[in-house]
């Protein structure tokens, strides 16, 4: 499953070509694509979709976005070991 994750913008390198940024969603960091989104400030929330951030979201829907993520485990499936992950599905792990 590939979702569209909210995350917290906590770097953007204003050199990179396209314009990238450090997202933190909810413990994990990843890099994200935010020509889509070129005026968000470090500290804003965006939503976030195969490595591009695709619109800005207030920091209380993304915080309750992470939440009920997590409690369905939708961001260990999302971000977690995918090795691991096929290992559990295999009943290997």
């Amino acid at each position: 499953m590939c979702l569209a994750v909210p995350g917290k913008v906590v770097a953007i390198d204003d050199g990179a070509d396209p314009l990238t940024g450090l997202i933190d969603f909810g413990g994990v960091r990843k890099q994200a694509c935010l020509e889509y989104v070129p005026d968000v400030r470090v500290g804003e929330y965006v939503i976030v979709h195969v490595g591009f951030a695709l619109q800005r979201l207030d920091e209380e829907s993304a915080l309750a976005s992470l939440q009920l993520f997590e409690e369905l485990g939708l961001l260990e499936e999302e971000f977690g070991d995918a090795w691991e992950q096929a290992a559990k599905e295999a009943g290997t792990a």
